[in-house]
């Protein structure tokens, strides 16, 4: 299934001009890189290291605890991380830095939509030094209050720590917040604070005040404000690309960096307009304010096509050409 979807969507891609937001890939760190790593096959989250400047980490979707830390000047791997003290993943979709200095893994992804009764969230300390090494992590037990989801986007506010999943579902999807602090004493239980469309990856701005969310062909940035979200958002100006699996902030936050699968896949940098002033991405977690106070909903239906360079109209009536088709395939094989 995942071979097909990006094979269709690759195709559609072949279509369109590149982005027009985009940088030319060079030596400055946070601009666009290619993932040089042939190990890198699958790239499924993408999050700025708080620690190390320039780097950013990605993992694969699959079954291995493993964690690779790229450096965007030149797209080479400089750290590769074993998690310890985990059992075997099944599906990580998701990866997100918090304002403890943790890395948090997303093993959220379910392809069945919804045969696992639990997933996990796996923490440990972002590394001092880049090397390949062993870390030890901890691992959550997680479910949602109405029953288990197939998700891809885990957020971990970087003011207050709490950690968000947006779950995908071709007829839309639910925004869930776990509680105030995860447990390892029991399971941790996230409840349903709003509706999304259908949701691959997302991000909260480092100032904590939006929140990103993309899908396959485009995205969506929403004002966060006292743990909602406020209105119907507006289009960052996502490129097209063949899977587009993650997407995180610059960490000053003055641009959006979007991955997608594949071997060698590149990512994009796209201009923030209207970027706020450059946060500390050291900001004391004990401010701000986040109470994930439930919401009616995300304001408005899924969003439409962005504004890339190109022929959008063309673009967006292939892309949703590719998108039954797969869609089509997904429920075969479910039957089977």
């Amino acid at each position: 299934m995942r071979s097909a979807l990006c094979a269709l969507a690759a195709a559609a891609t072949l279509a369109l001009l590149p982005a027009g937001h985009a940088h030319a890939e060079g030596q400055e760190p946070d601009r666009d890189f290619t993932l040089a790593d042939p190990r890198i096959t699958e790239s499924s989250g993408l999050a700025a290291s708080r620690a190390h400047p320039g780097i950013y980490w990605t993992h694969n979707d699959q079954d291995q605890p493993r964690i690779f830390g790229v450096d965007s000047r030149t797209g080479e791997t400089v750290a590769t991380l074993t998690m310890a003290g985990v059992g075997t993943p099944r599906d990580m979709e998701a990866i997100s830095v918090g304002p403890d200095g943790d890395i948090y893994v997303g093993d959220i992804g379910d392809n069945l939509d919804g045969s696992w009764d639990h997933v996990w969230i796996y923490r440990f300390p972002e590394p001092k030094t880049l090397k390949d090494q062993t870390v030890r992590a901890t691992q959550y037990d997680v479910k949602y209050a109405d029953g288990p989801r197939n998700a891809e986007a885990l957020m971990v506010h970087p003011k207050t720590g709490r950690v968000y999943i947006a779950s995908k579902n071709e007829d839309g999807g639910g925004l869930y917040a776990g509680p105030e602090r995860l447990s390892t004493s029991g399971t941790n239980t996230f409840r349903r604070i709003g509706e999304v469309p259908w949701v691959t990856d997302g991000a909260f701005s480092p100032d904590g005040e939006r929140l990103l969310l993309r899908s396959y062909f485009s995205a969506r940035e929403y004002v966060w404000k006292d743990g909602r979200i406020e209105g119907d958002g507006t289009s960052p100006g996502a490129p097209f690309q063949g899977q587009a699996e993650s997407v995180t902030y610059t960490p000053d936050g003055s641009a959006y960096l979007f991955g997608s699968e594949g071997q060698g896949s590149r990512v994009v940098r796209v201009e923030r307009e209207d970027a706020p002033r450059a946060t500390d991405p050291g900001t004391d977690p004990g401010t701000g304010s986040d109470p994930a106070a439930p919401t009616p909903g995300m304001g408005g239906t899924a969003p439409a096509a962005t504004d890339s360079g190109g022929s959008a109209t063309t673009g967006f009536l292939v892309l949703a050409g590719a998108t039954v088709l797969v869609l089509g395939i997904k429920r075969l094989l479910r039957r089977g």
